[in-house]
């Protein structure tokens, strides 16, 4: 028997026993989990493994032809990075430990626990993950690194740390893997979100994106799964709900840490049992998408104060990616400006050509709490203001350093009006913080920051307040 999914699976199962095979296939995708790919000759399994990139493979340890230790040493010496774990009769675990000196990631005893199977594989394939994003760190990383450079010809990515990130997007893209993508606001999450979409198998189906902070609790079941005519009064005609809008495509929850958690037992169902019904109906419909969740909290702190579902976050979380500040990420700043220069000069017909020497320093030197967005914003008010064919220091709003404004006098430190930005702004982040009675997490929402842009800032600011969260 051999069976390869059409779609791109990073499971490959081993057993001579067929039965075996499907019902450890029905048992994974009944989970959410990818369809595994099946093998029960061993003799197949090297060419696989050269043909696809798989991440897991289960063997069983005796097999006829080649056993599961002979095949373990193959696959360690041609793909040393895809984990396998070894299946064994309970009297055969002395062998099953050899088979771990060996390279394997962890044995299971017949007959197989479904439960600890599905954690192993998804424990297994998180440190492929990061054994792969681990040698990326090993040096600087460039565009040639990536396996189709231009699938993201339409994205600025010049620094490494961006390209670390297009790495996993390539990776995870061909999967039906759910995506938790975490990133402060600003930083393109959503057109992240969309690119793992474009790259993905679903290509062809719609990309509905949600903002579950915008959807009031009234209205959740409606908004997501739609109603049927005369479900409630007011409902003249069938709705279609958002999953049901993007059947065969993606799904993209965005600030999903934003729903409440009353709501989010609905959302874990639907994932698990992978149908829903319309209000009003009794007729069960599949849930044939995939979801992709973003949010600018930290969402592992969210789980760890009760805030969200632990289960929910294991069921969403199969890949992770966390994009990085802009101000982690220098070398892309002044190629997106020149980006945003060109855009908005057209859009103003206007012919600035390019950035002075003084304002491509200044923009270097800005710390972007509000990143992509915020520069973007900048230059494109920048761009009015400016009548020379260069974009100047003073078109940005600033003075030359040679010219820069005089200290404020002592005298005027209760006038708030005459304070310098950054004392407004710490003054405004106190107040914030004192109205939330110390709460950090509430306090950065509220101010539209990323928590470690708050904690930073707090920082500089030499805050010694003792806080809660």
């Amino acid at each position: 028997m051999k069976s390869i999914p059409q779609k791109k699976t990073p499971i490959l199962i081993v057993d001579d026993d067929t039965g075996f095979l499907l019902t450890i296939k029905e048992i994974l995708v009944s989970a959410g989990m990818p369809e595994p790919a099946l093998v029960s000759d061993s003799r197949d399994v090297m060419d696989l493994i050269r043909k696809h990139e798989f991440q897991f493979v289960l063997l069983d340890l005796f097999m006829p032809h080649l056993s599961g230790m002979d095949l373990l040493k193959k696959i360690k010496t041609e793909s040393f990075d895809t984990e396998c774990v070894m299946a064994t009769a309970s009297d055969d675990i002395a062998t099953a430990v050899s088979a771990m000196k060996e390279g394997a990631y962890d044995y299971l005893t017949k007959p197989v626990e479904y439960e600890k199977l599905m954690i192993l594989i998804q424990r297994a394939m998180e440190r492929y993950c990061l054994r792969r994003g681990l040698s990326l760190y090993e040096r600087k990383n460039t565009r040639a690194d990536l396996g189709d450079p231009e699938a993201f010809s339409d994205m600025v990515a010049v620094d490494h740390a961006i390209i670390r990130v297009l790495r996993q997007v390539e990776m995870v893209a061909p999967t039906e893997y759910s995506v938790v993508i975490t990133g402060e606001s600003g930083t393109g999450k959503e057109m992240l979100a969309r690119k793992i979409h474009e790259l993905s198998n679903r290509s062809d189906g719609p990309f509905v994106a949600l903002n579950m902070g915008a959807v009031s609790e009234s209205l959740f079941t409606d908004e997501l799964f739609g109603h049927d005519k005369g479900a409630y009064t007011g409902a003249a005609r069938d709705r279609k709900g958002f999953i049901e809008s993007a059947r065969g495509g993606t799904l993209f929850l965005d600030e999903i840490t934003d729903l409440d958690i009353t709501l989010q037992a609905g959302l874990l169902r639907v994932i698990q049992e992978k149908e829903y019904y319309r209000v009003g109906s009794s007729r069960s419909r599949d849930m044939d998408v995939r979801i992709l969740v973003a949010t600018n909290r930290d969402i592992f702190e969210e789980v760890k104060q009760n805030r969200f579902r632990e289960d929910l976050f294991h069921r969403l979380n199969m890949f992770h990616i966390d994009i990085p500040p802009l101000r982690e990420r220098p070398d892309d700043i002044l190629p997106l400006a020149r980006l945003f220069l060109d855009q908005f000069s057209r859009e103003t017909i206007k012919e600035i050509t390019g950035l002075s020497q003084d304002s491509s320093a200044f923009l270097m030197e800005q710390d972007y709490p509000g990143n992509i967005r915020e520069l973007k914003n900048h230059i494109a008010s920048a761009v009015l203001r400016e009548t020379g064919s260069t974009l100047s220091l003073a078109s940005l709003g600033e003075t030359p350093k040679s010219q820069s404004a005089p200290t404020v006098d002592a005298s005027l430190s209760q006038n708030r009006a005459l304070w310098p930005l950054a004392r407004v702004e710490q003054d405004h982040i106190l107040k914030v913080l004192d109205h939330t009675r110390n709460n950090r997490t509430r306090a950065a929402t509220i101010l539209g920051i990323g928590r470690k842009t708050l904690l930073r800032k707090l920082k500089s600011y030499g805050e010694s307040k003792t806080v809660s969260k």
